[in-house]
């Protein structure tokens, strides 16, 4: 009888594994689906949470600096120019928050089956994406209660402003997700980067507001920036600049390409030491 030698060898150069991760495509559903029940659980207000803290943060803003400061935020009420940033900014942060720590919190799962590890930070950021859809809908209530104009073309805005910041938060988490496997103190650095990124946000004031030039255009690379003032944009807010656009989109695929390729090239021992 004839005898087979199977050679399992590593792969020879660097793939995403898109074909892979398209057969595996249901386990996205399930982690996410997972994710969702749990962090509910038990709780009486249940998918209520996804929008009291944007609306608490968003009253709590307007109290403070709507009549002290006195931003100038036209054509969109300070309300809604808060709340439009507050429901960007808690994509991204949940995301990175959640795949961030999404390797340790699935150890279980991933010493005892195979399967393309991508899909855990992935169903993290599908989890905070799920959140941010239920934060979209009480904001466009609310831009019918404050009589926010909208037009035609805001759709196309609402969704560039949701793809950069998404993609920059996917590619953040898989990022710090690879690293939190071995050097767990990045589980305790994240809410401290994560507090310096949001007052680096024009969540509550616009960016054009800053006097100094260096400062304004260092924060444009913020990829935050750019999704809030394509979301802004929908509301009738000036489009951002040429020059704002590519430094937020140049960072945000920095951000992707850098998360995916550590990520990919280290998942071989996840196992090992998680």
């Amino acid at each position: 009888m004839e005898k087979f030698i199977t050679h399992i060898q590593p792969p020879g150069r660097f793939s995403l594994g898109l074909k892979e991760l398209w057969q595996y495509r249901e386990l996205f559903y399930f982690f996410t689906w997972r994710d969702i029940k749990v962090k509910y659980k038990q709780t009486y207000l249940g998918i209520l949470w996804a929008l009291i803290q944007p609306l608490g943060m968003m009253l709590l803003f307007t109290l403070l600096f709507s009549r002290t400061l006195k931003i100038d935020t036209a054509p969109v009420v300070y309300p809604i120019f808060v709340l439009s940033g507050l429901i960007l900014w808690n994509l991204f942060s949940a995301s990175i928050s959640h795949a961030g720590d999404s390797m340790i919190q699935n150890a279980h799962i991933i010493k005892k089956i195979y399967f393309p590890r991508l899909i855990i930070p992935g169903s993290a950021v599908l989890l905070a994406l799920f959140d941010f859809l239920i934060g979209l809908l009480i904001f466009l209530v609310f831009c019918v209660l404050y009589r926010q104009s909208l037009h035609w073309y805001s759709v196309f805005y609402f969704a560039a402003g949701i793809i950069i910041v998404t993609l920059a938060g996917f590619g953040t988490g898989t990022f710090l997700a690879a690293l939190n496997v071995k050097y767990r103190d990045f589980r305790y650095m994240i809410p401290f980067l994560l507090q310096l990124l949001f007052f680096s946000s024009q969540i509550i004031y616009p960016l054009r507001s800053i006097s100094q030039e260096w400062l304004r255009n260092l924060l444009s690379f913020n990829p935050v920036n750019t999704s809030i003032a394509y979301f802004r944009a929908a509301l009738g807010a000036p489009p951002p600049e040429m020059e704002e656009t590519m430094a937020g989109l140049s960072f945000t695929l920095i951000l992707l390409i850098a998360g995916l390729y550590f990520f990919r090239k280290t998942e071989a021992y996840f196992a090992d030491i998680v």
